[in-house]
C-alpha cells in the first residue's frame, strides 16, 4: 500500500565532481588497438607491450626494445653525438627535429651500439617510430652503416630492428642515398663472413623495406606488422584490383616467401640467442653449452 501511495522514485545518474576526475592519474590506462580492451599501462609494459587478451603487438620505443633483449647493463651506445642538419634548407625542419629530440630523448630515429644477448656479443640497431616516424634521413643511414662497419671490424653479428615510414622527405635525394650506403655496408659485411639478422616491426615501409630491412641472412617480423613499399591505396589504384585484407602484413609476407619466420615478441630473445649460439665461431653445438 505504502509503495503504491508514494510511487516509484526516479533514479538519477550521479556526475563525478571535478575533484573526483582529477583523482585518477592521467595516462594510467591504455586501450588495446586490437581488441579495444582497457588495461593498466603498467600491466601492458610488464607484458612487453603485447595485449594479454588478443596478442596485439603495440609499439616499443628504442630503449624499451633494448631493455627487453639485452643482458642487464651490457649495452653500449654508438654515435649518439650525430645530429641531423638541414642540408636542403627545408622550412621549419630544424624546429621539428628539436621538438622530436625533446619529446623522445633521442638525437635521431635510430639507436645503435653493442651488447650481449644471453652472453653473446652483438652489434645492434633499433629504429624508433616515435622520432619522425622512424623516417630514413642521412644520419639514420650513417649510424646504421657505421654500426655494420663496426660489426665487421669486431667480427660480431649484427641485428637490426626496423620501424619506419620510409624516406624522410625533408632531405630529398639525400635520404634515398641511404638505401645505397647501407646496402653496400651490408654487402661488405656479408663478404667478410658476418651474420645479419633483420627483424621488421610495425610499420616497415618505403625505402627501408626496399633496402637494409630485407637484406638479412635471416629476415624475421613481429606478428601483424605492416611491411611493404608503396601504400595499399596507391597499389590498388595502379593495378585496378582489390587487394586481400591481409596484404602487406607479416603473415602475408611469410606466406609468399618474403620472410623466414614471424616471431612472437615473448619468444624473440630465445630465437635470437639460439641463432647466435648456432653461428658462433668454433661450431659449438647447442648441447655443449647447455
Amino acid at each position: 500500500m505504502l509503495k503504491d501511495f508514494f510511487g516509484k522514485r526516479k533514479k538519477y545518474a550521479s556526475i563525478p565532481s571535478e575533484q573526483a576526475k582529477t583523482d585518477v592519474p592521467e595516462g594510467l590506462m591504455q586501450k588495446c588497438k586490437g581488441c579495444h580492451k582497457i588495461y593498466y599501462k603498467k600491466e601492458m609494459k610488464k607484458n612487453v607491450n603485447v595485449c594479454p587478451n588478443c596478442n596485439y603487438h603495440h609499439t616499443l620505443t628504442a630503449w624499451e626494445r633494448i631493455d627487453s633483449l639485452f643482458d642487464e647493463n651490457s649495452f653500449q651506445e654508438w654515435d649518439k653525438q650525430l645530429i641531423t642538419s638541414n642540408p636542403l634548407d627545408f622550412p621549419d625542419y630544424e624546429e621539428k627535429m628539436k621538438k622530436d629530440r625533446e619529446k623522445t630523448g633521442l638525437n635521431e630515429g635510430v639507436v645503435t651500439g653493442e651488447g650481449t644477448i644471453e652472453g653473446h656479443r652483438v652489434a645492434f640497431a633499433v629504429m624508433d617510430s616515435t622520432f619522425r616516424m622512424g623516417s630514413m634521413g642521412s644520419v639514420v643511414g650513417e649510424k646504421i652503416a657505421r654500426a655494420i662497419e663496426n660489426a665487421k671490424d669486431e667480427s660480431i653479428p649484427f641485428i637490426i630492428f626496423t620501424a619506419s615510414g620510409g624516406a624522410r622527405m625533408q632531405e630529398g635525394v639525400l635520404s634515398l642515398m641511404q638505401m645505397t650506403k647501407t646496402s653496400i655496408a651490408i654487402k661488405r659485411f656479408s663478404e667478410a663472413g658476418g651474420l645479419m639478422v633483420s627483424v621488421m616491426t610495425h610499420p616497415t615501409t618505403g625505402g627501408v623495406s626496399a633496402s637494409f630491412a630485407s637484406l638479412g641472412d635471416y629476415n624475421f617480423a613481429e606478428p601483424g606488422a605492416l611491411i611493404g613499399f608503396a601504400g595499399r591505396r596507391i597499389i590498388e589504384q595502379t593495378i585496378r584490383e582489390k587487394l586481400p585484407d591481409d596484404f602487406q602484413t607479416a603473415e602475408f609476407q611469410l606466406k609468399h616467401g618474403q620472410l623466414d619466420k614471424v616471431v612472437h615478441r615473448h619468444q624473440l630473445k630465445h630465437v635470437l640467442s639460439t641463432l647466435l649460439q648456432l653461428h658462433q665461431k668454433g661450431g659449438k653445438s647447442l648441447e655443449s653449452n647447455s
